[in-house]
C-alpha cells in the first residue's frame, strides 16, 4: 500500500500560487480573444439554411480581433448573419467597427443593444453598412427572405413590441435582452437569438456566472427551450468592464435550421 503524499505548507502555498497564476493567465491573456465556434441544429428533418450568430462586439478599436472574427464568420459560408446588439460603447468607434463588418460576405442583419442607444450610435450609418452587405438594421420590423422561407424579425431592446410571426415560414426573432422571451404573450417562433449576458464573462465550474446584468433572468448562456420556442443566448465577442473571460470564451454560433 502506497504511503499518501503529504505536502508541506510551503509546497501547498506554492502549488496554490501556481494554479492561480495559470488561471489568471488564461482569464486575461488567452480566453478573451480565443473565439470558439459552436454548431446548433434547430428543428427536425433536413436543414435549409445556415445562419451565423454573433453578439456584443463592444468595439473599442481592437481592429485586429474584429477582423479575425469577420474572417472566421466568412469561412463558415453562412446564408446570412445575425447580430444581436451592442456594437459599441462609444459612438466614436462606430465608423471603424462598420468598416470591419462591411467585409462580411453574407447579408448581415441586426438589432441594437442597450449600449448602442446609450452611446448615441448613428443608426442610419449602421443601417447603411448592413445594407451594403445585403442585410439590414431591424428596428421592430421584419423582412421576408428566400421567397417566404424565412421571416426574420428584429425587436429593439427598449420596447416589448414584436412583429407577428408568419405562417408557412421559419420565424427567427432577433432581440438583445434574453428576458424578453417572457414577454412574447404566447407568440411562437422557430428560433430566438439574444445576447447581452456575455455569459457572465467569468463562470466558475459547477456554479456558473458570478455576475450577470439585468435583462437576463435565467437565460444566461446557450440554448434554452421555452414556451415560445428555442432561445439561444450568445456569450458575445467583446467584453464589458475588464477584458477578462474564464470558462466563457467568445463565441460565433452556427445554426442549421
Amino acid at each position: 500500500m502506497k504511503t499518501p503524499v503529504k505536502l508541506t505548507r510551503r509546497q501547498f502555498l506554492g502549488l496554490s500560487a501556481g494554479t492561480a497564476a495559470l488561471i489568471a493567465g488564461d482569464a486575461f491573456l488567452i480566453e478573451p480573444t480565443l473565439i470558439k465556434t459552436r454548431y446548433v441544429k434547430i428543428g427536425v428533418g433536413e436543414s435549409t439554411h445556415r445562419i451565423v450568430h454573433f453578439s456584443d462586439l463592444h468595439y473599442k478599436g481592437d481592429r485586429a480581433y474584429a477582423v479575425d472574427a469577420v474572417r472566421q464568420i466568412n469561412a463558415l459560408s453562412p446564408d446570412f448573419v445575425c447580430f444581436t446588439g451592442d456594437l459599441v460603447e462609444q459612438a466614436q468607434h462606430v465608423p471603424e467597427a462598420l468598416e470591419v463588418l462591411k467585409d462580411i460576405k453574407a447579408p448581415l442583419y441586426g438589432v441594437p443593444g442597450n449600449h448602442d442607444y446609450l452611446s448615441g450610435a448613428d443608426f442610419k450609418a449602421i443601417n447603411a453598412a448592413f445594407t451594403s452587405t445585403g442585410g439590414r438594421w431591424l428596428l421592430n420590423e421584419n423582412i421576408v427572405l428566400d421567397g417566404g422561407q424565412i421571416n426574420l424579425i428584429g425587436a429593439v431592446c427598449d420596447q416589448v413590441k414584436v412583429v407577428q410571426p408568419l405562417p408557412n415560414a421559419k420565424n427567427i426573432l432577433l432581440m438583445h435582452y434574453p428576458i424578453y422571451v417572457t414577454h412574447l404573450e404566447g407568440r411562437k417562433v422557430d428560433l430566438m437569438l439574444a445576447g447581452h449576458s456575455h455569459g457572465g464573462q467569468v463562470r466558475l465550474p459547477f456554479y456558473g456566472a458570478i455576475v450577470l446584468p439585468q435583462g437576463v433572468g435565467r437565460y444566461d448562456m446557450g440554448l434554452f427551450h421555452t414556451d415560445s420556442g428555442p432561445l439561444y443566448v450568445n456569450p458575445g465577442l467583446g467584453y464589458l468592464g475588464l477584458d477578462i473571460r474564464f470558462n466563457c470564451r467568445p463565441e460565433i454560433t452556427v445554426f442549421e435550421v
